[in-house]
């Protein structure tokens, strides 16, 4: 077995940022809910925190990140912007509401949370994103629920997408989606990368290497998502999940225990089509 480097822990998404490969998910959590599970998180060592205008708690992720007493620059902050904001003056509100409900003057991350492709503006919100990293307000850009579709509108007006959050999880491993991420050289994240009450858990192609290693299936699932380059944002309230959770680090999975996860996949589609769906 090779020895496990930090390097590894991260993820470049743009030129001179590195991105935590495992952050906490805040969704739905709200109030000293939130507040009280990001302070704790940090604690426990996380320096990724993943919120967004739709999940209705960035004040109370920035009360907990406040009452941690971090540093600012030792965390990386991640949030992202509804369908109304798709405009270059409305990325830039998006953001000026964003930073002061969490009270910071950046953030290292603004993801465009659905393409809404109906309103046919996500390719200006993208824009507008840029021009915000040019400026200095935000570390880096990215998107969510864009299907290669949205994404081909938005590299055809000349821009690269450096991250697309999607939901990916061993039954849906979207695999036409993430060879595009591939090919196109962008950073995938997987949100609810533990399913939802997802049966493969107990999957012997999960429980053995669990089993064989010492971990739980959540932490093999977990390794497997990072094993394979991709940044994973599990939510958790609880103390000792949180801290296992995190520690997906100190050990590998062989090739051919990969290979078995990736067999899980069922072909089926997201649990929402963003063709459709937004908020």
């Amino acid at each position: 077995m090779s020895s496990i480097t930090k390097e590894v822990t991260t993820a470049q998404i743009s030129p001179g940022v590195r991105i935590p490969l495992i952050g906490l998910g805040t969704w739905p959590l709200t109030g000293e809910d939130a507040a009280a599970a990001v302070t704790q998180a940090i604690g426990n060592g996380y320096r990724h925190i993943d919120t967004a205008e739709n999940y209705a708690n960035e004040a109370a992720v920035g009360e907990g990140i406040r009452r941690s007493g971090i540093d600012r620059g030792d965390l990386f902050l991640t949030t992202k912007f509804n369908t109304p904001w798709q405009s270059l003056a409305g990325v830039r509100e998006a953001f000026g509401h964003a930073v002061q409900r969490l009270g910071t003057d950046y953030l290292d991350l603004f993801v465009v949370h659905w393409p809404n492709p109906a309103q046919g503006r996500f390719v200006e919100a993208c824009e507008g994103l840029q021009q915000l990293v040019d400026g200095g307000s935000i570390r880096a850009w990215g998107v969510s629920n864009f299907k290669p579709a949205h994404l081909r509108l938005v590299q055809d007006a000349g821009l690269d997408v450096p991250l697309n959050q999607v939901q990916i999880d061993p039954e849906h491993g979207q695999p036409g989606q993430l060879a595009y991420h591939r090919h196109h050289g962008i950073l995938t994240a997987a949100y609810s990368p533990l399913g939802r009450n997802g049966n493969f858990l107990n999957h012997p192609a999960v429980t053995g290497p669990a089993q064989d290693l010492g971990k739980t299936p959540a932490q093999i699932v977990l390794r497997w998502h990072v094993q394979h380059g991709r940044v994973a944002v599990p939510k958790s309230a609880d103390y000792e999940r949180q801290r296992e959770n995190l520690d997906v680090f100190s050990f590998e999975l062989m090739p051919s225990q990969l290979d078995a996860i990736d067999a899980l996949e069922t072909g089926a589609p997201p649990r929402l089509n963003s063709d459709t769906y937004f908020h």
